[in-house]
């Protein structure tokens, strides 16, 4: 019984180790963005899975509302470009597809509702790197639907963090 109860300790601190060797080096989970903005108002041409994203990212990763008509926010996100495409990056032997790039790139620039630029126009983009089997055609296209996703939901953070920042340090110049 002596034995179980020092076997459980040990096994409970080395479980324990690796988390607090996180959180004594200062690590801790990315929180909400903080935007110094309380509605804002998605224009331009985003497509409708980008734009659920950005609403869906403002909605819970923010203080803030997202507004149906640009004269009722504080800021405004103009997406001009929102662009999926992929690239050929090898090929086997005999002449078939054997990777390919994902890409999504997305331009955009958010102003206050006055027009002062908060971020000037500016490109932001991201890859993705997948093998492709003819074999596994169906499970490709399904994984390449979960990748295209997944790479709009951190793009849409990633707006939304640019602007924080800008937004921040337009906040500093101004004091």
């Amino acid at each position: 019984m002596r034995v179980n109860h020092f076997r459980r300790t040990l096994l409970g601190l080395l479980a324990l180790a690796p988390v607090s060797g996180l959180i004594a080096c200062g690590y801790r989970l990315r929180g909400m963005v903080d935007l110094p903005f309380k509605v804002i108002a998605i224009t331009g041409n985003p497509s409708p899975p980008l734009r659920a994203d950005l609403q869906t990212a403002i909605l819970t990763g923010t203080d803030a509302k997202v507004a149906i008509n640009p004269k009722d926010a504080d800021l405004i996100l103009e997406i001009t470009s929102d662009l999926n495409g992929h690239e050929i990056l090898a090929y086997y032997s005999n002449g078939q597809v054997s990777a390919y790039r994902l890409n999504i790139r997305v331009e955009f620039r958010a102003h206050d509702n006055a027009g002062a630029d908060v971020v000037p126009e500016v490109e932001i983009y991201m890859t993705r790197d997948i093998d492709f089997s003819v074999s596994t055609v169906l499970a490709t296209d399904v994984q390449v639907q979960q990748f295209l996703t997944q790479m709009r939901r951190d793009l849409a953070v990633q707006i939304l963090r640019r602007v924080s920042v800008s937004a921040r340090v337009l906040q500093a110049k101004s004091f």
